[in-house]
């Protein structure tokens, strides 16, 4: 007998921790401080987003076994902001064999949605949630934050990155790979162990990859106006010829594939690829939609 029943995957209830209560950008303190936070409407400062994506590895590679680290897709629409010493529990969607999409979703213990995305495996790998959500974009009004930003504009330069594993990752990112890893939600040998994995070397975790993409975003010198706090709407994590290794010198270019605004926000999409050290062959990329709060632009009221 067979049955059309859905099945679902549940990872446990997890405390993420919260590493960017001292992140900098612009000058000043950003969302995950609490005092910025709390200024701004909030009760503290959030977790950063893509922390949550460490819930979904334990799930995926269950689901597509090694290949998801190699050629696996995430992407995301955040919903509700999480603090420190609140769970969270992800969940997949079982497909049926040889479907290479499904859903997945993060809540917190409580029910409330922290976010929804879809999960694919390459190559070929369907439209993605985030795709949808773009194509779905209505053309912004009169920007007043992202005035000088236009589709299509693309980073100042090529950027060299690396994570070694007690590199400080910046400013945006005040904490080292192995501080991470002493905090990281789901623990995993491939994260340190070059001898225990699949491809003889220490991979870069999920949520680290968000670290690696953004560690030298400000040479990309896109000229949005400042200051004003900004969060993370959106995120897709795309494995092209992953994965990423720890150690890997690699080269990042970025181009700005949309813009649009809210009634709170004014946001630009970045598409980040990430390539081999050469620029020749693309190793992985990430969407990102960076999403400004009005608010906290001193006197945008006035000016728009």
């Amino acid at each position: 007998m067979s049955f059309d029943t859905p099945l679902i995957l549940e990872g446990p209830l997890r405390q993420p921790r919260q590493m960017l209560a001292d992140q900098e950008y612009g000058g000043h303190a950003s969302i995950h401080d609490d005092a910025m936070a709390e200024k701004l409407g909030f009760r503290a400062g959030p977790i950063e987003g893509p922390t949550h994506f460490s819930l979904f590895p334990p799930l995926l590679h269950q689901i597509w076994g090694e290949a998801w680290f190699e050629r696996g897709c995430i992407s995301a629409h955040y919903q509700n902001m999480v603090v420190e010493g609140e769970e969270v529990r992800a969940f997949a969607e079982v497909p049926k064999p040889g479907v290479t999409q499904t859903r997945v979703w993060a809540q917190k213990a409580d029910g409330t949605p922290v976010l929804e995305a879809s999960a694919s495996l390459g190559p070929d790998f369907g439209a993605t949630l985030l795709e949808e959500r773009m194509a779905a974009l209505r053309p912004p009004g009169r920007l007043l934050i992202l005035a000088d930003l236009h589709l299509g504009m693309t980073g100042a330069k090529d950027e060299p990155v690396r994570m070694d594993p007690d590199q400080n990752m910046g400013l945006l990112y005040p904490f080292s790979l192995n501080q991470k890893l002493s905090a990281i939600t789901e623990t995993s040998p491939w994260y340190s162990d070059a001898g225990s994995t699949p491809w003889g070397r220490a991979i870069i975790p999920l949520e680290m990859v968000s670290v690696l993409a953004e560690y030298s975003s400000r040479e990309a010198a896109f000229p949005v106006k400042g200051p004003a706090v900004g969060l993370f709407a959106d995120q897709e994590i795309r494995m092209l010829d992953g994965p990423l290794f720890v150690g890997e010198d690699y080269l990042i270019r970025r181009e700005v594939v949309a813009l649009a605004e809210s009634r709170r926000t004014e946001s630009f999409w970045v598409r980040t690829r990430i390539f081999d050290a050469a620029g020749k062959v693309q190793k992985a990329e990430m969407l990102l939609n960076h999403a400004s709060l009005k608010h906290s632009y001193a006197g945008y009221a006035d000016q728009a």
